[in-house]
């Protein structure tokens, strides 16, 4: 992948054809670099009966590899290698209890890892194997499905990567149901049923077998009944007999064939199946069972699972051991970043309520409706902000500054006092001010007709000003009241 990433080349040498010996750049393959991994050349030695050659039936030439004890001759230190030999040894090593991960195109032995469908599950766009790989949150390992064949070998991008949590599930349960007692009660019908048919396609089978019999008999006798001096005649019938006994040893060949594989089912084989459903749901379902073993109940009935992601669905063709199809359809599961996000709704409600409330405001009423956060969290006024942040909603100063509402210093510019005055007023109550946020700060309604005198006399006491404003705002409101 770092060739494929730099767009590097790579040499190699014509070995056949009209252009035989010359030299080629290209992209690095998968199987080239283990060439070179395995050559012992490249470690400084010289071997001689690494590969064995061979000709199949048609005459085609084949190599297969010699094991090392076999090789004829093996020279440490004959040239100079980019390696040491050790070293080379040690990378053999590697590359071996590497290989079992890496396996293309092998189902592999049932492991410990929570993927039910390790070594079954197909890729729907290139039909190779896909492997297994986890992911961790916290202490909890979730499946992948990868295909990466072509990403090896070629230095690609990944064929496809499908999350297998959810489909482990969905694939657990139409095993389990496909195991229940009805089920194997109606595939019992089924196989009575076909017993029946295999039964009346025997007995049509041994009438075709007697036919056959009765037609090389009568051969026989022909033949044996003909004057050896007409030898056509002979000839003739001699080559009607031996067909004739061709077609009794098909007749009987095919009979004997048919009637072992339509063996019916004996009285104990059916009684086990009828008890195995709730033996192996049972198994299942007991936490001490291992996932090693729950895999190897998914292969007795599962012969492959071909994987497509179809827009934001993942479609999966289970092909059971019996022959039956089954297409399971289930939604692409959200990253972890799109399933913490906040509902739509609740950010709606959020960008509706900051027209009248603060953020604390705001959580308080979200969690009375019992509504959490994208990770299932109560609501706080920095959860809040952040929502208003990363969707980007109006604030709530902005909304109360375009409705004409004025900040301490326009306000106690409107009136002709200090702000200091207007926050005492707002303090004890003379005047109503709107806040904008939990720390204090605050907007207020351009000043009506009645609002406050401002204190002219500088000498007076704080408390004698602050009474004289409190009785001048009560006259005002009992003239009002009049």
């Amino acid at each position: 992948m770092a060739f494929a990433a730099d767009q590097l080349s790579f040499p190699a040498r014509i070995r056949t054809g009209p252009h035989k010996g010359e030299l080629v750049w290209g992209p690095l393959k998968h199987w080239r670099v283990l060439s070179l991994l395995h050559n012992p050349c490249y470690a400084g030695a010289f071997v001689y009966g690494r590969k064995r050659g061979g000709r199949t039936a048609e005459g085609k030439a084949t190599f297969t590899d010699v094991p090392r004890e076999q090789w004829t001759t093996l020279i440490e230190d004959h040239h100079e290698g980019y390696l040491s030999f050790e070293r080379w040894e040690a990378n053999g090593r590697l590359l071996l209890s590497n290989a079992s991960s890496r396996g293309e195109g092998k189902a592999g032995p049932p492991r410990e890892g929570p993927a039910l469908l390790q070594g079954l599950v197909i890729c729907g766009k290139c039909g190779r194997r896909m492997t297994v790989g986890y992911r961790q949150h916290r202490d909890e390992l979730f499946p992948d499905y990868r295909c990466m064949t072509k990403a090896i070998q070629d230095g690609a991008r990944v064929c496809e990567r499908l999350p297998g949590k959810a489909l482990d599930a969905a694939v657990a349960r139409l095993v389990l149901d496909a195991l229940n007692p009805l089920a194997i009660d109606a595939a019992l019908k089924v196989t009575d049923q076909l017993t029946a048919r295999a039964a009346e396609a025997d007995r049509l089978r041994a009438g075709h077998v007697q036919r056959a019999q009765h037609r090389a008999d009568l051969a026989r006798r022909r033949y044996l009944a003909v004057d050896p001096d007409n030898r056509l005649v002979a000839d003739t019938l001699e080559a009607d007999w031996n067909h004739a006994l061709r077609e009794v040893t098909e007749a009987k060949d095919t009979y004997e064939r048919a009637r072992s594989e339509a063996a019916p089912l004996e009285q104990a084989v059916r009684n086990r199946l009828a008890t195995l459903a709730d033996d192996v749901h049972a198994l299942w379902a007991d936490p001490a069972t291992p996932m090693r073993e729950r895999k190897r109940i998914a292969r007795l009935l599962i012969t492959d699972v071909t994987l497509t992601r179809i827009d934001q669905r993942i479609v999966a063709q289970v092909r059971l051991t019996g022959g039956q199809h089954h297409c399971l359809t289930l939604p692409t599961p959200l990253g972890k970043a799109k399933s913490w996000q906040t509902h739509p709704d609740t950010v709606a409600l959020v960008d509706e309520l900051l027209e009248d409330h603060t953020h604390r405001e705001i959580a308080t009423i979200l969690n009375d409706r019992g509504l959490k956060s994208g990770k299932g969290l109560p609501f706080t006024d920095l959860l809040v902000r952040d929502i208003r942040d990363n969707y980007q909603l109006t604030h709530r100063y902005q909304r109360l500054r375009e409705r004409g509402l004025l900040s301490f210093a326009e306000y106690a510019h409107a009136i002709g006092v200090s702000e200091t005055t207007v926050k005492i007023w707002r303090r004890v109550g003379l005047i109503e001010g709107i806040a904008y946020d939990s720390k204090n700060g605050y907007l207020f309604h351009p000043p009506g007709p009645d609002h406050p005198a401002p204190t002219v006399a500088q000498g007076i006491k704080f408390s004698d000003r602050l009474a004289a404003q409190q009785a001048a705002l009560s006259e005002q409101s009992h003239r009002s009241a009049v």
